[in-house]
């Protein structure tokens, strides 16, 4: 478990499903995410729950321990090396108010400070500011961008990559 200002980042469980379902759903979260798929099918959820790595730190964002998640937030980590990618995403009806920031935030604090990783990174579509500005204020470099590399929605994009060091976080933390 992960605490922030004002989130609760819990495991992810089976019983979070239903609400993944609801939130992913959205069209909105599928057009910005590679992995996320529209239609959001019965069962995709539990599904994709059930796959997850248990080497892998996947939490439900809440705003209080009873609340329901309102987004998800995690690290995947390399098996071989001691990096890992950040991920996430917030429901719409939860954007604009800094959630995915915090969230990402406190996920980057975790992957430095308790799994003692040397690197995290993370991608975005090309076309995703609003990413963009969460990775930017959480620290992150943009390391490059791989042009029309992934197809996406029948279209080819540009993916922009995204990384901090250990070195990078701990200088800016003690500031």
């Amino acid at each position: 478990m992960i605490r922030s200002e004002r989130l609760l980042l819990t495991p992810l469980v089976i019983a979070d499903a239903p609400r993944v379902r609801a939130l992913a759903g959205a069209v909105e979260i599928a057009r910005n995410a590679l992995h996320i798929p529209h239609p959001f099918e019965d069962g995709v959820a539990e599904a994709w729950i059930g796959s997850i790595d248990p080497e892998a730190r996947v939490f439900a964002i809440r705003l209080a321990a009873a609340e329901p998640l309102i987004g998800i937030a995690g690290l995947v980590r390399d098996r071989d090396t001691s990096v890992a990618e950040l991920s996430y995403w917030i429901g719409v009806p939860y954007w604009g108010n800094g959630y995915a920031t915090e969230a990402a935030r406190a996920v980057l604090a975790y992957g430095f400070d308790v799994l003692g990783l040397s690197r995290i990174y993370a991608t975005s579509l090309g076309r995703n500011d609003g990413s963009r500005r969460v990775l930017d204020k959480i620290g992150m470099k943009h390391e490059g961008c791989l042009r029309q590399h992934v197809l996406h929605w029948g279209r080819y994009e540009d993916l922009n990559y995204y990384g901090l060091l250990r070195s990078e976080y701990e200088a800016c933390r003690d500031r």
